[in-house]
């Protein structure tokens, strides 16, 4: 992998995200950088979502301090209550090591509200099963990526928008959605 191919950072499911936290022993949280370039409000989260495993980077929010097991634990607790995208980021210099993971949404993320910022895709994509769904509605309000809209009556899906979050499936009431390997 070349570092000059591969953005900063890059989408993830939750699932996938706490398997690279099993690999670290130690974290750090800092206030996220976009949610404080916003008067540190958000409408979604608070503001200490920043998760680093190393102490040796510069955060882009300030306050970094360290934190126990356990409240990583309640960072992913409230990625799963409040539908944040987990978006791990790389080191800077070779983007080859992952750094920390940030946990994103359509309210204050630089990703989302400017255009300019790169993110790459997750190896997963969504798979609907169309022949269940409802047309319901519940997975475009959690689709931050626009891959899921709902036209007239009929749940229209651009699979070249799905980032891999996996957050349709998790308010997906009937359960015709689920994650597989992209390509």
């Amino acid at each position: 992998m070349n570092g000059k191919d591969v953005a900063f950072h890059y989408v993830c499911i939750r699932d996938e995200a706490r398997e690279l936290v099993k690999k670290f022993n130690r974290f750090w949280v800092a206030r996220c950088g976009c949610r404080e370039e916003r008067g540190g409000k958000c409408h979604r989260s608070h503001i200490d979502l920043c998760l680093m495993f190393r102490d040796d980077i510069e955060p882009s929010g300030t306050g970094m301090k360290e934190i126990p097991f356990s409240d990583v634990e309640e960072i992913f607790r409230e990625a799963q209550e409040k539908y944040l995208v987990t978006k791990p980021f790389r080191d800077e210099e070779t983007k080859r090591r992952i750094d920390g993971i940030c946990f994103c949404c359509d309210d204050c993320c630089g990703y989302f509200q400017n255009e300019d910022e790169v993110c790459d895709k997750g190896q997963l994509i969504e798979r609907t099963r169309s022949h269940e769904c409802t047309n319901c509605g519940e997975c475009v309000e959690v689709c931050y990526f626009g891959a899921r809209q709902v036209e007239g009556d009929e749940l229209v899906i651009d699979r070249d928008n799905c980032y891999g979050c996996g957050l349709c499936v998790d308010v997906c009431p009937v359960e015709c959605i689920e994650m597989v390997p992209r390509g």
